[in-house]
């Protein structure tokens, strides 16, 4: 499709949306809005510039609109996982994970598949949620197929400084393995993405009546190889970024029937619009992108619960190969033990293991640059910087300069 004003696309869209079609494709071409969801393991000590004039998103207690879109990459606390971009309407998938988690036993431990993660914005979600819900006692396993995306999503996953998220980098199908295993599972399945046009150009190229169809045959084929892996009792939470009825509800009914599920019925306190199966994000209705959601339990399959110890549970989920699992502390180095990047991020490093040096900004963006700073009043050796006492990662001081440890990958590549 060469542009949304294709007559095409606004006759589907008029057929799937009514009469609000019109005013949904004029906020399609105006400039997407931009919002963060505050982490709430690292709080800071005091309100976020970039909040100025913010408003909040009302189905996420820690999600703001932002006036104006800042360079993330010159914050240094975007770099700490403090706060992670992501638009308005996805948080609405995070409000219905946590009605769902309100069918569980909570005093036993929870174990949830977050099935399409990258780049992570929902798993992270996902994590403050079960961590508020549970405490430590969940386990989460954020999955991604394609493994560069992957590679992202462990990299903000590591940010968010969670160590009961697991990532890995399977097909869904090798999940059938672990049946019964999951109680809930997040589907946020590839799609048409119509949702995203304004966001992404290259959703509008792509898009046709062709495409719905095969993104709707997928998502079935990908629902079904999971399938096993919920135990019966347990909740899907399946969500798109298209408004078609055939990606969206009829999947769902669909789910409901071959599968085996009851629907929830959707309602929210918040005035958006509801389909048969979900709810259903509309721009210039919402300040977001386009999203839809629902829920099925699962009735299908022997009645029985899958009870095992933490040990146990991680070595079912090492025949999966993850790419990340818990937070390593690091590793000796001939006689030298040299700490784990990831470590300084992890909610779980204890303050005080080691010394610590308070950056100013722009000696924390050389720091997140790699470059090698100067802490001539700081001990020898190993060392934990921070910026607005939030930590930001590692350093070993040898004297005159500091052996900088921030992973290569993640580094700031613009000029600072």
């Amino acid at each position: 499709m060469q542009s949304i004003d294709d007559k095409r696309f606004f006759d589907r869209l008029s057929g799937l949306i009514g009469g609000n079609a019109a005013a949904a494709l004029s906020a399609m071409k105006e400039d997407a809005s931009v919002s963060v969801r505050l982490n709430p393991s690292k709080p800071v000590p005091s309100r976020l510039p970039i909040l100025k004039d913010s408003e909040r998103v009302p189905w996420s207690e820690y999600g703001y609109i932002l006036s104006e879109r800042p360079v993330f990459t010159l914050h240094p606390l975007f770099h700490a996982g403090v706060y992670y971009v992501q638009d308005s309407s996805a948080m609405f998938v995070g409000w219905l994970f946590r009605e769902a988690l309100k069918h569980f036993d909570l005093s036993r431990p929870l174990r949830v598949l977050d099935l399409c993660a990258a780049p992570g914005g929902k798993t992270t979600d996902l994590a403050a949620s079960l961590r508020a819900a549970c405490g430590d006692s969940f386990l989460l396993v954020s999955n991604e197929v394609m493994r560069q995306r992957a590679s992202v999503l462990s990299d903000n996953v590591a940010l968010w400084g969670d160590p009961n998220v697991v990532v890995c980098s399977q097909d869904p199908k090798a999940f059938s393995n672990l049946e019964g295993f999951f109680d809930i599972i997040l589907a946020d399945v590839p799609c048409s993405g119509e949702g995203m046009f304004r966001k992404d150009p290259k959703a509008v190229e792509d898009w046709s009546e062709e495409l719905v169809e095969l993104c709707s045959q997928r998502q079935r084929r990908i629902l079904a190889d999971v399938w096993p892996a919920l135990r019966k009792g347990g909740m899907l939470v399946y969500s798109t970024c298209t408004f078609e009825d055939a990606e969206n509800d009829s999947n769902l009914e669909w789910a409901a029937t071959e599968l085996g599920g009851d629907i929830v019925p959707p309602e929210n306190p918040f005035g958006i619009r509801t389909t048969r199966c979900g709810h259903l994000l509309v721009p210039g209705e919402v300040p977001g992108e386009g999203q839809w959601a629902g829920c099925l339990v699962k009735t299908s399959g022997e009645e029985k619960e899958v009870l095992l110890s933490n040990s146990a549970s991680m070595e079912m989920i090492k025949r999966l190969r993850p790419l990340r699992l818990g937070v390593s502390k690091g590793e000796f180095k001939g006689k030298d033990f040299v700490p784990d990047p990831d470590w300084a991020l992890s909610i779980s490093y204890e303050r005080g293991s080691y010394p610590e040096v308070e950056l100013d900004k722009q000696t924390a963006l050389r720091f997140l640059h790699r470059d090698s700073i100067s802490l001539p009043e700081a001990p020898l050796g190993y060392i934990l910087v921070t910026y607005r006492s939030i930590a930001l990662g590692f350093v070993k001081n040898i004297g005159r300069r500091c052996n900088n440890l921030h992973p290569q990958s993640r580094r700031i590549r613009m000029d600072i």
